[in-house]
């Protein structure tokens, strides 16, 4: 049977809607006066779950290690987050934000959430569920990982 959405179409639509989420949350952020780039708004939610080393940031926010520490140099500038060595390796440094960075984080979180509120709106828990669950399923079959 021919396919619902053709690949060209389908991928189109993912970015779409992945720009279409950005720019939502580009308005809600400077509606509450925040002025972040998307990969400072991946670098804190990253590390409002504790502290993360500048590799491991720099692959959550898909940028090279040394776009990573010119972030982190604006975002450190700002008051928003910390570096302190590493006690295991005194080459490397543990990020963590700092009490501005999460009381920053809990403002901008609440951003997030409006946003994707608007973005499931008039969908029932049950449609939202199932979206998440065939999105991951999309994204996994796409994954180079096991393959």
């Amino acid at each position: 049977p021919p396919a619902a959405c053709s690949g060209s179409t389908l991928g189109l639509l993912f970015r779409q809607v992945r720009d279409a989420m950005w720019a939502r949350m580009e308005h809600e952020l400077a509606e509450t006066g925040h002025e972040l780039t998307f990969s400072q708004y991946i670098a804190l939610k990253k590390l409002s779950d504790g502290s993360h080393g500048v590799t491991d940031l720099a692959r959550a926010a898909e940028l090279n290690p040394g776009a990573m520490t010119r972030l982190l140099d604006k975002l450190e500038a700002r008051g928003l987050v910390a570096r302190v060595a590493d006690p295991a390796d005194r080459r490397a440094w543990n990020i963590h934000l700092t009490e501005a960075g999460q009381a920053m984080w809990l403002d901008v979180n609440q951003c997030g959430q409006r946003v994707r509120e608007r973005a499931m709106h008039g969908m029932t828990d049950a449609e939202r569920e199932q979206l998440t669950r065939m999105l991951e399923q999309v994204r996994d079959n796409l994954s180079f990982s096991d393959s």
